[in-house]
């Protein structure tokens, strides 16, 4: 049971609808039972339903957007109860659709990003999935032939129809949308982007008549997202501050989530620190800078890579530049191997006090410069001799035959615990 509910009229004129007949009170009162246990459902459960949701077809960019993938979830636990509570109420009828202001604003996001009806497919698979499931719960009602077989009629009858009543809905909902953006200029320049990421022959004259931006010259990349709460309007107050404090006067950007801006400026290098302290739910990464049309691209792909990393490691971090995590791309594919590789590394360290730790790491990042350590860390020089000295002792291998691996382990703890400050 997957996707969302619908706003029109129609839709809200009844919670209920007459079903294929009426059912018998003791099917009746089985099917309140396995509502009750549907409530109580255990947290496997749920998670087998919301990793069978993302793994349906065309979900894969949906999944790899926190805030998108929140709402999605978000309105299959709602369909879920939405069902359950209908049948408790009126067992065995046809459930309404159920459709809510923030599946209306996803269905019109996951448009701008170039969804159409195709991705309801995985509907189905959570459907499947969630009569598996029913079936399980059935089973353990009762063991009587005549009910059991009602009791399943009836309850297939009830969840495939309301799967079905929801995706029509949905979309009708996607192709109403599809035909409002038709005409919309961003819907064009999102196309044209996604046009240059796939490396197509694309001329300049059109690139620049869709984008309203050159892809000549320097381009740096970044990605620009906020949490579930974080609006449109917040990230491009983010947006602009960085471009005030850079001293650039142009940027090319695309709305790619529900809360998520791809940005291009014409520069090698941008001020982040410029980001107000009190948007604390907004996260900017960086790619490295390039030129021309290959230089877009990768920036690009550098930025975003980035940004699925900090998701992928728990980061709090706010700003990451792809250049600070190119080692850490390549080593942070597993988190088992990576917690066995940090525990291995540093040893007691791990769970010392953070700042030697950090002082380690920034040593090794001034080329092991106590001076400039301390330089950077506003904190004198012998304090820094003190604190190297006890991270050394804490480590299960001296740094003397060790230094690489260390820096390694350093580094990627560095971005993987959360942000102080």
């Amino acid at each position: 049971m997957a996707a969302g509910g619908h706003g029109a009229e129609e839709l809200e004129r009844s919670t209920w609808q007459a079903g294929p007949g009426p059912v018998s009170p003791a099917v009746a009162d089985l099917i309140r039972a396995g509502v009750q246990v549907i409530l109580e459902a255990p947290t496997e459960w749920t998670q087998a339903l919301d990793d069978s949701v993302l793994a349906g077809a065309g979900m894969g960019l949906i999944a790899e957007d926190p805030a998108l993938t929140e709402v999605v979830l978000r309105t299959n636990a709602g369909n879920i109860a939405h069902w359950a509570a209908m049948n408790a109420a009126h067992p065995g009828e046809r459930v309404s659709v159920a459709i809510t202001d923030e599946t209306v604003v996803f269905v019109r996001d996951a448009v701008r990003r170039g969804f159409d009806s195709g991705v309801l497919d995985s509907f189905r698979t959570a459907q499947n999935l969630a009569w598996r499931l029913w079936m399980e719960i059935c089973f353990g009602l009762t063991d009587d032939p005549a009910l059991l077989r009602e009791l399943l009629a009836v309850t297939l009858d009830s969840i495939a129809r309301f799967v079905d009543d929801t995706v029509s809905a949905l979309a009708e909902m996607i192709d109403v949308a599809r035909a409002e953006l038709a005409g919309d200029t961003h819907a064009q320049r999102r196309a044209a982007v996604a046009l240059l990421l796939e490396g197509a022959p694309l001329s300049e004259a059109r690139a620049v008549a869709q984008l309203g931006y050159r892809l000549d010259g320097p381009q740096l990349a970044a990605v620009i997202s906020g949490g579930p709460e974080s609006g449109a309007d917040r990230l491009e107050a983010v947006c602009e501050a960085i471009m005030t404090a850079s001293g650039i006067a142009t940027r090319l950007t695309v709305l790619a989530g529900a809360s998520q801006l791809w940005v291009w400026f014409p520069a090698v290098t941008v001020d982040v620190d410029a980001v107000p302290a009190d948007v604390d739910d907004v996260r900017v990464t960086l790619g490295a800078p390039g030129v021309g049309r290959e230089g877009f691209r990768r920036s690009h792909f550098q930025a975003l890579a980035a940004f699925r990393l900090l998701g992928r490691l728990g980061s709090q971090r706010r700003f990451a530049r792809y250049d600070e995590l190119r080692l850490l791309e390549v080593v942070t594919d597993d988190d088992a191997r990576i917690d066995e590789f940090l525990a291995a590394t540093l040893g007691d360290l791990l769970d010392a006090e953070p700042e030697l730790a950090e002082c380690l790491r920034v040593w090794f990042a001034q080329r092991c410069n106590a001076a400039a350590t301390a330089e950077q860390l506003y904190t004198h020089r012998n304090t820094v001799v003190r604190r190297l000295a006890k991270a050394e002792s804490l480590l299960p291998v001296s740094l003397a035959e060790s230094a690489i691996t260390v820096a390694a382990a350093l580094e990627l703890q560095h971005w993987r615990r959360p942000a102080s400050g």
